[in-house]
């Protein structure tokens, strides 16, 4: 494969391809909208550079020579691969400015994002959401590392992170709670409730997880914390609302997801008010400016 060293012109190249198809000096400088004598010196300026002939001189039409039969399969894949990688760059600039990239937590991904997406979906019908999923953390490291555009997450009192605001924008987009919940009995009363005198079966979330961190918040600083036997600890939202219809024990779990359960019965809320967790979650973005569906995104979620 041809190498282009840094004395050597991308341009000459194409102007020793132009001038093999048309076998005329006079026709190639026309295609390569330069004078007959600077078309002359560029052809020149190349063969100094191969340091050898590449055309046979006072030949008409113009014959190559072996060296430029060679050279000119070298060269037409050269300019056919960079060719190859601007219309790709292309492509991937146009993807980009019709692509919004948001990092939020998995329950997130399932409660507020999924109303987003059904909102939002005539705006984003000409464009693509990547959503990732991560950890408290890694939601807040992406941002920073410019890896995504968003960045939802949870904001409560017991969750620290840093975001400097000379950076960064945010914008409060919802409010929920995490409830207490227990599957219900055939008179609709909790299996696991908070009002007997015995341990209720608890199942809990990593403490590494964000709403992990909040409920532990809620037990250790409410004085009306019932009595609680840890029996499954898990680290998907998902996985302990399975766990809790299948009346393994009480959990707390996001109100947007349990609202329709417990509304229909098959869930009951274990404790009152004051077992429960609000907060907020919170879009935050950089200050440097984004794509155009982005920013289209950021204005319409700014102005709810």
């Amino acid at each position: 494969m041809l190498k282009i060293r840094p004395d050597m012109q991308f341009k000459w190249m194409e102007d020793f391809i132009a001038l093999a198809e048309t076998r005329s000096f006079t026709r190639a400088a026309e295609l390569r909208h330069v004078t007959h004598p600077a078309f002359g010196r560029r052809i020149r300026a190349l063969e100094s550079w191969a340091g050898t002939a590449l055309i046979e001189r006072g030949s008409s039409p113009v014959v190559l020579t072996a060296a430029g039969e060679s050279f000119l399969d070298n060269a037409s894949q050269v300019v056919r691969g960079i060719e190859g990688s601007r219309e790709e760059m292309h492509n991937v600039a146009g993807r980009q400015a019709r692509t919004v990239t948001l990092v939020t937590g998995r329950t997130l991904a399932r409660t507020v994002m999924a109303d987003w997406l059904v909102r939002l979906q005539p705006m984003l019908r000409h464009g693509e959401v990547r959503v990732l999923t991560g950890a408290l953390a890694e939601t807040v490291r992406m941002l920073e590392h410019n890896e995504v555009d968003f960045s939802l997450i949870f904001h409560h009192a017991a969750l620290t992170f840093r975001l400097d605001g000379r950076q960064f924008s945010h914008v409060t987009v919802a409010s929920d709670k995490l409830v207490p919940v227990s599957r219900a009995d055939a008179q609709g009363r909790a299996v696991h409730g908070f009002d007997g005198t015995g341990e209720v079966p608890f199942l809990s979330y990593v403490r590494t997880l964000a709403m992990g961190r909040m409920v532990e918040d809620l037990l250790t600083n409410n004085p009306q914390a019932p009595r609680l036997k840890r029996c499954i600890e898990c680290d998907s939202a998902d996985a302990l609302y399975e766990y809790v219809l299948r009346g393994l024990g009480v959990a707390w779990l996001p109100w947007s997801m349990v609202q329709g359960d417990c509304r229909a019965g098959r869930l009951v809320p274990a404790g009152g008010r004051r077992m429960e967790v609000r907060f907020e979650v919170r879009l935050y973005r950089p200050k440097r400016r984004l794509g155009p569906l982005a920013e289209d995104v950021w204005r319409a979620m700014a102005s709810r």
